[in-house]
């Protein structure tokens, strides 16, 4: 497997919420979500730090963090949220680094999902 790095992590995540920011259905959910997005940014860094990388460096809950925009939370918007999140992946990233980043991106989108059903299912 190629090597992945912290430089990797700086270019790919800032990269993808400029996608993610320009998307019409996208865009606006965020730019309601998020008040610092040079804190989120870095913090979305230390997220991908930890899971690919093994740092530890996040130290935050992020189902509490999602399910707070649960009415946002729906499939379309995750599937569309993973295709951006492929394409950039691939479009900078070497093959096999793309693949591993979007495999985890997989798992992590269908744990959010079953994460925010189970709240869905609690509050109703």
């Amino acid at each position: 497997m190629s090597q992945i790095s912290e430089e990797d992590i700086g270019r790919l995540v800032p990269a993808f919420y400029d996608r993610v920011r320009a998307d019409p259905v996208l865009g606006p959910i965020f730019d309601q979500a998020i008040d610092d997005w040079p804190l989120h940014l870095e913090k979305l860094k230390a997220f991908w730090s930890s899971v690919m990388l093994g740092t530890g460096r996040y130290k935050g809950q992020p189902m509490v963090a999602h399910v707070q925009h649960e009415p946002h939370m729906t499939a379309d918007n995750f599937s569309r949220w993973l295709a951006l999140w492929r394409q950039t992946s691939g479009d900078m990233l070497a093959p096999e680094a793309a693949a591993a980043f979007q495999e985890k991106a997989d798992r992590i989108a269908e744990s959010l999902q079953l994460g925010v059903q189970f709240y869905r299912e609690r509050k109703s």
